[in-house]
């Protein structure tokens, strides 16, 4: 497909599908979703909002969130740091991976001008100042006790108090100014998940002695997957009670990607081949529905053909990918029209966390057609 029809703007996914009428997959962006979601957050959250790149990097999502408010990003990475500074030039980056080569850190601190660093570890704080100097926040990561988060992300990152509470006296010794950061774990599905690591957040502060530029709560924030995810505002409404209660006064950030993203996109797939109740579509695990095998996700499904919605009872199918490789199978089954076949599209709805930017491309597979929808919900419950 042409890169001119690539930029092209559509009024629906009905419209995607009259006009490219694609064999391929198509990544479908809702602007206007994303822009609603950028201004609950940063309307609600008592605080400073920073986007996880990560989540989705593509520049209709950056675009978009900038416009609804969102002005800080969580970068990882110098192509992260790189391509927000691209689109978005007033940007204020944050370098939160613990673990950072030299070379990033040479490159974000003397090309990009980064200031605010995490490190969950004295040799990375010794990195980090050896190469970044030491008019610098350093973050320091806490780890936190694993709760109701699909992911642990603590299995990874973060130091123990006492290991912290060394680590905030040491950067400041050396003259940097310090933050605490932490993360809950993503699709966290327990608002006091927060309240707990703000008050471990609280307890290593007081124990380290020194002055908090701010405390970063991390993401963690989930979308609505299933119907008993509690809703953006009862997390707000604890953090804003545990910060009341602990007597911060320090400004609080925090990292959301997946509950701005996940519904303002979606994935359109087609059917190549119908076998019993298998179908056979041209995305799968190798590329934007990565998570919806490793998270245990569910996303809504809905069945287009090219007269509309494909009507009938439903009935459960087995949904495998494009590639050769036999592992390329989603681990649960979907509810489709019985009547689905070769030639119909599959819309997975809520797939705007983790997904274009997760794609290998392996066996030549890969959704490079992404398109945007204006003025329309994303039709999965925005």
């Amino acid at each position: 497909m042409s890169s001119a029809a690539r930029e092209l703007r559509f009024a629906s996914v009905a419209d995607v599908i009259a006009r490219l009428n694609p064999s391929y997959p198509v990544f479908c962006v809702f602007p206007d979703v994303l822009r609603a979601r950028a201004r609950e957050f940063v309307d609600g959250f008592p605080g400073t909002v920073l986007y996880a790149v990560k989540c989705n990097p593509h520049p209709y999502v950056l675009k978009a969130l900038w416009e609804g408010g969102v002005r800080h990003f969580d970068t990882a990475s110098i192509f992260e740091i790189a391509k927000v500074t691209e689109q978005l030039p007033e940007a204020h980056c944050y370098f939160n991976h613990p673990v950072k080569g030299r070379g990033a850190l040479e490159a974000a601190s003397d090309v990009y001008g980064l200031k605010d660093y995490v490190v969950d570890t004295f040799s990375e704080l010794d990195k980090v100042t050896e190469i970044a100097g030491t008019d610098i926040t350093v973050e320091v990561r806490i780890a936190t006790p694993k709760g109701s988060a699909v992911y642990d992300l603590s299995s990874k990152f973060g130091a123990a108090p006492d290991e912290a509470v060394a680590l905030l006296t040491e950067a400041s010794r050396r003259g940097c100014r310090t933050a605490i950061a932490f993360h809950v774990g993503s699709q966290c599905l327990d608002p006091d998940a927060y309240r707990v690591a703000m008050e471990m957040s609280a307890d290593v502060a007081a124990r380290a002695g020194v002055k908090l530029e701010y405390l970063d709560v991390g993401g963690g924030f989930p979308a609505v997957y299933k119907k008993e995810t509690p809703p953006l505002s009862a997390y707000f409404d604890v953090i804003r009670a545990a910060y009341e209660r602990l007597g911060l006064d320090i400004p609080l950030f925090a990292e959301p990607g997946r509950a701005l993203v996940a519904d303002a996109c979606s994935v359109l797939t087609q059917v190549h081949l119908r076998k019993g109740d298998s179908l056979y579509i041209n995305d799968g695990i190798y590329g934007c529905l990565s998570e919806v095998r490793d998270g245990d996700l569910d996303p809504p499904v809905r069945a287009i053909s090219k007269t509309g919605p494909v009507e009938g009872p439903m009935q459960s199918f087995r949904i495998f990918g494009p590639t050769c490789d036999s592992l390329d199978v989603l681990k649960q089954t979907f509810d489709l029209p019985e009547s689905i076949g070769e030639g119909d599209w599959i819309e997975f709805g809520l797939m705007g966390a983790y997904s274009i930017g997760m794609q290998t491309g392996f066996n030549g597979f890969v959704t490079d057609t992404i398109v945007r929808i204006d003025g329309a919900q994303s039709g999965f419950g925005s």
